[in-house]
């Protein structure tokens, strides 16, 4: 299936526009993670989460102000949660004390009993998690290096198969996806838990693949335009898989804002992180691992390995020797 015919789109024209564009929105959620912080779930920063469904409306302020009476530490964190017209709330406290199975179960009666001496309105719970500290900082930790080690695997194998500078571009295209799926969720404070942990994972694999057709298709026009400029292969290879990379983006963008609307409250973080990376994941590998390539290589036609061999050309006779060969031959 062929939507683009004939683009010849300066994609290199806009690198420069492009990584200012990045580095504005990664200094920005640099500056909200500084200054705010970047919400922890219940995964990693441990603690027991109660949803609860109260028969009649209720405020954020009037549930907080029930905990705050029995919880302590300003550490207490009370959202609305799924559908307005259901009157469900999500409380999450610290979890205090040593991790063993009654104290962590406690936690949750301590929560009902707070909101029944708050003289709320009658609820019931429809939803709790658990977690200790201990596990929460295991699951953080392991988060961490899933995502070092992907990357440290992703530089070895494009650049074995490719070349070092292909699996510097995909790396740092790939860190870019990172950092800028963080700072939006920084902005939107959406809470770092092992689902968003999972998508980002994913979409790693997904814009390495995409960055991959287009290094593949790089690769091959080289052999074919030996004598052109660097730029201009990269553009016509960009240019030549763009097809490709909308269909492959566009239908795993469907998914993602399918999973975000219509999957509950529960799949929201995961669902707006996959959103967030497929979008950026496509913007980089057009623009950023591209650009790195060309920055790292130049813009020439090739190597000079790869240059085909020339042929010596014969050295030219002296005249009075091409005169006593003309008179032998006669």
């Amino acid at each position: 299936m062929h939507i683009f015919k004939g683009t010849n789109f300066d994609f290199l024209r806009w690198r420069w526009h492009a990584i200012v564009l990045s580095w504005v929105v990664i200094l920005a959620g640099g500056f909200a993670i500084w200054s705010r912080g970047i919400p922890m779930g219940v995964d990693f920063a441990g603690g027991t989460v109660v949803i609860a469904q109260f028969e009649q409306s209720v405020s954020i302020e009037q549930v907080r102000t029930a905990l705050d009476r029995s919880f302590q530490g300003g550490d207490t964190v009370v959202q609305s949660y799924g559908d307005a017209s259901q009157n469900q709330v999500m409380m999450r406290v610290p979890q205090v004390g040593a991790e063993q199975g009654g104290a962590l179960s406690s936690m949750q009666t301590q929560i009902e009993s707070a909101l029944k001496q708050g003289s709320m309105p009658a609820f019931k719970v429809v939803g709790s998690e658990i977690v200790g500290p201990v596990v929460g900082q295991e699951l953080r930790s392991r988060g961490f290096w899933a995502t070092v080690l992907s990357l440290i695997g992703l530089l070895f194998y494009i650049g074995l198969r490719f070349q070092f500078s292909f699996g510097v571009g995909a790396v740092v295209a790939t860190v870019h996806d990172l950092l800028i799926t963080i700072a939006f969720l920084a902005f939107f404070r959406y809470d770092m838990s092992l689902n968003v942990i999972a998508a980002i994972l994913t979409i790693t694999g997904f814009s390495t693949n995409d960055t991959i057709v287009i290094f593949d298709r790089i690769r091959e026009n080289l052999r074919s335009h030996r004598r052109d400029a660097l730029d201009h292969v990269i553009n016509l290879s960009i240019n030549q898989t763009l097809g490709r990379t909308v269909i492959t983006s566009g239908t795993a963008l469907l998914t993602a804002l399918a999973l975000f609307f219509f999957g509950g409250e529960v799949l929201h973080g995961f669902a707006f992180t996959m959103v967030v990376g497929i979008v950026t994941g496509t913007y980089s590998s057009v623009f950023i691992a591209a650009a790195i390539v060309s920055f790292w290589r130049g813009s020439t036609a090739r190597a000079a390995a790869h240059a085909p061999a020339t042929v010596a050309a014969p050295a030219p006779q002296q005249p009075g020797r091409s005169k006593q060969n003309k008179k032998r031959a006669s």
